[in-house]
């Protein structure tokens, strides 16, 4: 469990979260409060305020203005001065799980390159909670993040690699490492990337799990620093470029959520993890590569490097037909465009599958959007001397044309989906630090969580057809009772 929960304390101070709409009564319900009202206090958002009893602090209170914000109780972790304490009164749509786990959220800092860290004070964990799953869902969205934020010259391929090899040693898990010839043979997109720097590029494999269970299989871009190649990013451009491998840390980070949970599944993780520098044997405009699914491919823009190690990788990953086959990538500003930081786009042609992750990035408050694989624009990815270019000649829908170039690498997986997340939070919120952010990590655990951690809500999901997971579960329950690349 982590260090800043405790099972049980004496005399942990209340912390009560108020809404604007439940101040008057709050206020109304014991004279103590008489201080707050003086100070004007009207649950508006913003810092913990103590509640006196005397001179002698009794309670603390954080308005939540409108409420909209589930994890704005991680505001507490970030200022309430070291102590143990216990969630108080708290506003119906606010779960005792949700509030803890935005205590732990408040908790992070990244603290690698500091050499002072802060104490953090500590909770009691309210009966019925279940503190070691909040527990190992927070430390997997810290060690995403905790990857995201160091910087290429310490996150470079090979260190990525040896990260996921820690996380495999910690849960009986095994990877392999292809690089050199081997690569250049197997994976042409991934070397050719990967080539101009001085760190050789590599493909991750890493496998967990019962070799019977349902295969699930991540696929997480790991561009350890994108200067652009040949088409150089301008320098504004390079400045959050660490974290052009934000998918393979999120997907390193699922994996760890999906292991200590012991979920009935085949998990396979596959990560090429390259750097995208500048030098004489850098790829250039106008290369040819032929993949490892046969198809060639043009170069039209070495900063469209992305779409091509995963090419690659997703690749491989069909060869084995998955019952659920997932992307996740950094892939292009015009998803930026489209949906902004906070709300990432993801792509896929199975309707429960879109449903799914639609309703369960709601349920946990890790908002995903759907956009269409529309393939009116797939004309944009044609070559006059290659099956494909990189580079999509229609100028608008640069996140759909992405998608859709993936998708020409995943032809016999039904189940696939591809995210195309930001990784990081340009913005200071509750337990949201500016800096690299797990973006679709607790969505996507639970999707996998509902689908694997039970085998019959498993048979129910398969039993589903065309119909919701949820539609299922009750049929179920009858029967018993800009390239950013």
């Amino acid at each position: 469990m982590h260090p800043s929960l405790v099972r049980a304390a004496k005399n942990a101070v209340p912390v009560h979260l108020v809404t604007a709409k439940d101040a008057k009564a709050f206020l109304a319900g014991h004279r103590s409060r008489a201080g707050l009202a003086a100070a004007g206090f009207a649950g508006r958002e913003g810092e913990p305020v103590p509640l006196m009893l005397g001179a002698k602090v009794s309670a603390w209170v954080l308005g939540l203005g409108e409420g909209n914000d589930i994890f704005a109780a991680a505001i507490l972790a970030e200022k309430l001065p070291d102590g143990v304490y216990r969630l108080g009164e708290m506003p119906a749509a606010i779960s005792a799980e949700q509030a803890v786990l935005a205590w732990l959220l408040g908790t992070y800092s990244f603290t690698r390159y500091k050499a002072k860290t802060r104490k953090v004070p500590r909770l009691a964990l309210p009966e019925g909670v279940d503190g070691a799953e909040i527990s190992r869902i927070a430390q997997a969205i810290f060690l995403s993040r905790d990857l995201i934020n160091t910087p290429a010259n310490d996150m470079g391929p090979d260190e990525l690699a040896a990260a996921a090899k820690a996380l495999a040693a910690n849960h009986g898990a095994k990877v392999r490492i292809i690089k050199g010839a081997t690569l250049k043979k197997n994976f042409p997109l991934i070397e050719a990337v990967g080539r101009g720097s001085s760190r050789a590029p590599r493909l991750i494999d890493f496998r967990w799990g019962n070799a019977s269970a349902p295969r699930v299989t991540l696929v997480g871009k790991g561009v350890c620093f994108d200067t652009g190649g040949l088409d150089l990013k301008p320098s504004a451009g390079m400045l959050t470029m660490k974290k052009d491998m934000g998918g393979a840390a999120v997907a390193l980070g699922i994996a760890a959520m999906v292991m200590g949970a012991k979920l009935k599944l085949n998990l396979r993780v596959l990560i090429p993890a390259v750097e995208n520098a500048v030098s004489g044997n850098a790829f250039r405009p106008s290369d040819v590569f032929t993949s490892r699914k046969g198809l060639t491919v043009e170069i039209g823009n070495t900063d469209a490097e992305g779409r091509l190690i995963l090419a690659d990788a997703l690749a491989l990953a069909d060869e084995e037909t998955p019952e659920l086959l997932i992307d996740i990538a950094t892939l292009t500003g015009a998803a930026r465009a489209a949906t902004g930081m906070e709300l990432p786009p993801f792509f896929t042609n199975d309707e429960i599958l879109a449903a799914e992750l639609s309703r369960l990035s709601m349920t946990v408050s890790d908002p995903l959007w759907r956009l269409p694989l529309w393939q009116g624009y797939d004309f944009s990815l044609g070559s006059r001397v290659a099956d494909l270019n990189n580079n999509p000649t229609y100028a608008y829908a640069g996140a759909i044309t992405a998608a859709l170039f993936l998708k020409r690498f995943v032809t016999k997986t039904r189940g696939w989906a591809h995210l195309d997340i930001p990784a990081w939070s340009d913005r200071a919120r509750p337990g949201r630090p500016i800096g690299g952010e797990a973006n679709s990590a607790r969505a996507i655990y639970a999707l996998l969580k509902e689908r694997y951690a039970s085998p019959p809500l498993r048979e129910a999901h398969k039993r589903g057809g065309g119909r919701s997971t949820q539609t299922a579960k009750r049929s179920l329950r009858a029967k018993v009772g800009g390239s950013n690349e």
